[in-house]
């Protein structure tokens, strides 16, 4: 614990100085990286500790308060998130200097300051061991973040993103404070030692669990709770949307396997999760189809993985009520390590995401295109993380994958019946959405980094610095090490999975890591293939060729206009597979007559879910409060008659509404 403080002061106070040197941009980034480079340095090595380490006394806090003592804690399951939290943020610190400093007309004090408020604030998250810490931790996560994402406010969309994160963010904070205040009250207090003893009944347990649901939910991004992350992601800068999309919607998932660790398993946890992660994958990759921005495919991806996480712990409680070990031991390792991967994969598509703009200052995929040959190094990176994030061998995303298909199809053989045909139809979807993950990256892939550039703007795209591929690179190498080398993360993961699934389940990281062992030799052998082979073509093509004119289908000037686009490529298959109403939404307007003089055509791209449920939800409720604005009179003694009648009002309730005020108003009065 005390390497952890320690992180945690060096963040705050690297933080602090970069705030106090603001009016230099080069020396308050400086400051600010160099603490929060060292403070996740120091977080890692205590972090790694920690998976394998005894749970360590909490550190109690006393103060003069009714929540009465402050606790903090370091266990497994704290550790296990604290490894890519401070893994990522340092890889992320330092491509964020040079990310930052591109804006030469800001102050870059703030938000180096803010974020290193962010990595410390989820520090505190994953050590609480009291609601109180908890939530100002969860606080400041949130306002820290919201100031991140609205760093570059003179945009009306991201100010726009900012608000709206805001709002769900605050949203959620209230079922978490109605969950805490339900498990204090049956607990008598409102530390987490005190929640691990409830007696929680059927009703309790589901009254808590859809309080979580909705409280850390709307952080992880589950449908329908997720329309905050697309906007987010595509606003804030690529060094905060790693994170954000590697680390913080992952605390989401913390707090509710944390809630787990309270209550009594039911036999129908295990089915929910697994249909909540089904309908997340599905809806979150389908969306990513026809994603211009390239940010906002990648933030649909994330909820897709949620997604594909969220089914592998519901594998696990499966498993467990169905007392199959085996399919309990693939769903939680496979949902673990996908967690795991997720951090590193998608943390290297959003740092090679803000390359990409910071080389072509565009994130619309539209106008980029031949790419790969301007930017060789975050070419091949991404092309890395692309192969990861949708599942295919021979790269780490595929073997957290093959452990949930194998929980799956163990499962289905040994329940047999109706749970056995639910379980066969499940990995059915799950390859459905691998599929569709494999399109939705192809697409990306091609249309931002082969071809012909489709603008001026990738035309004259140049790589990124040392300081901002030399994170990208790293992580693509984590990438291959998760691959080569699943065991070692496997036997990292055993205690975590024995605090969330009962002690049983350690010895199992062993046997899972021999189910994935010929997968990942099979990887090493194919990566160092590939590896071989690229070298060759390059000594066999090391002479430069004459330049000959590919062939251009029969047309005597192609021009880049004639490639297939994004859109282009994905058409048939998102026409044919996604309802209407979860499509984009085309507005056209055809030539009309024999030498027409215009025509359009436009595709709204917005989450479905927002503009045909949420807003119009907000817009009629914001038409109805509007009636109100007569109450705003300006007047000071108007607003103290206010407060008047809500205090008469308050003491009336209390008087005539609480236990025993029958006897205590009217006692006195003989009949």
């Amino acid at each position: 614990m005390d390497l952890l403080l320690l992180a945690l002061g060096l963040l705050l106070g690297s933080g602090a100085l970069a705030l106090l040197t603001l009016s230099r941009p080069r020396l308050s980034t400086a400051l600010g990286v160099l603490g929060a480079a060292a403070g996740c340095a120091v977080g890692l090595v205590a972090a790694v500790r920690g998976l394998t380490a005894i749970p360590e006394a909490a550190i109690r806090l006393t103060w003069k308060a009714p929540a009465g003592e402050l606790l903090l804690g370091l266990d497994p399951l704290s550790a296990m998130f604290l490894v890519p939290l401070f893994g990522l943020s340092l890889l992320a610190a330092v491509y964020g200097r040079e990310y930052l400093l591109a804006y030469k007309d800001r102050w870059l004090g703030p938000p180096t300051a803010w974020f290193n408020l962010l990595v410390a604030a989820m520090g505190l998250v994953l050590l609480a061991r009291h609601a109180v810490i908890f939530l100002v931790g969860w606080e400041l996560l949130s306002l820290s973040s919201f100031l991140l994402i609205g760093f570059d406010h003179g945009k009306g969309e991201v100010r726009r993103a900012a608000w709206i994160y805001l709002l769900a963010a605050h949203a959620a904070v209230l079922c978490l404070l109605a969950m805490f205040l339900l498990l204090g009250d049956h607990a008598g207090g409102l530390s987490f030692e005190a929640f691990a003893r409830v007696p929680a009944g059927a009703g309790l347990s589901a009254a808590l669990l859809a309080l979580a649901f909705v409280g850390f939910g709307v952080k992880a991004g589950l449908v329908p709770f997720h329309v905050w992350l697309p906007e987010a992601h595509a606003a804030a800068p690529s060094h905060v949307s790693a994170l954000m999309s590697g680390v913080i919607i992952k605390l989401g998932l913390y707090g509710l396997l944390r809630l787990t660790t309270f209550l009594t398993p039911a036999s129908w946890w295990g089915p929910t999760l697994a249909a909540i992660g089904f309908i997340g994958a599905m809806l979150g990759i389908s969306l990513a189809l026809y994603q211009r921005d390239i940010k906002r495919v990648l933030a649909y991806s994330s909820v897709e993985n949620v997604g594909i996480i969220t089914l592998g712990l519901g594998i696990a409680f499966w498993g467990r009520s169905q007392g199959s070990a085996a399919m309990m031991a693939a769903g939680a390792f496979g949902a673990l390590l996908h967690m795991w991967n997720h951090a590193a994969m998608k943390g290297l598509m959003f740092l090679s995401a803000g390359s990409v703009l910071h080389g072509s200052g565009t994130r619309d995929m539209e106008k980029l295109g031949g790419l790969l040959k301007r930017m060789p190094w975050t070419g091949p990176a991404m092309m890395i993380g692309a192969v990861a994030i949708a599942g295919l061998p021979p790269l780490n995303g595929f073997l957290s994958e093959f452990l949930l298909y194998r929980g799956l199809i163990g499962g289905g053989l040994e329940m047999g019946r109706a749970a056995g045909i639910a379980a066969f139809l499940q990995v059915g979807v799950l390859a459905l959405v691998g599929g569709l993950a494999s399109l939705c990256f192809v697409r990306l892939i091609g249309a931002v980094f082969l071809g012909e550039p489709r603008s001026e703007a990738s035309k004259h795209a140049h790589e990124s610095s040392f300081w901002m591929s030399a994170p990208i690179v790293a992580l693509a190498a984590i990438s291959l090490g998760l691959a080569a080398f699943p065991e070692r993360a496997l036997a990292g993961l055993a205690q975590p999975a024995a605090q969330l699934f009962g002690p049983g389940l350690a010895a199992s990281a062993a046997t899972a890591g021999e189910w994935l062992a010929p997968l990942a030799r099979t990887n090493a052998a194919l990566v160092v293939g590939l590896l071989l082979l690229g070298a060759v073509l390059r000594w066999l093509t090391r002479k430069p060729e004459a330049p000959v004119e590919t062939w251009g289908c029969g047309y005597l000037k192609p021009t880049a206009r004639m490639q297939y686009t994004g859109r282009s490529f994905s058409e048939l298959m998102v026409g044919r597979l996604l309802p209407s109403a979860l499509g984009p939404r085309l507005r056209r307007k055809p030539p009309a007559a024999l030498f027409p003089a215009q025509a359009s055509f436009e595709a709204d791209c917005a989450d479905p879910l927002t503009r045909g449920v949420y807003l119009p939800f907000f817009q009629r409720w914001a038409d109805r409060f509007s009636r109100l604005r007569w109450l705003q009179q300006g007047a000071l003694n108007i607003y103290l008659l206010y407060i008047l009648i809500v205090a008469v009002a308050g003491l009336a309730w209390l008087s005539f509404f609480s236990p025993g005020s029958a006897e205590g108003l009217w006692g006195h009065v003989q009949p």
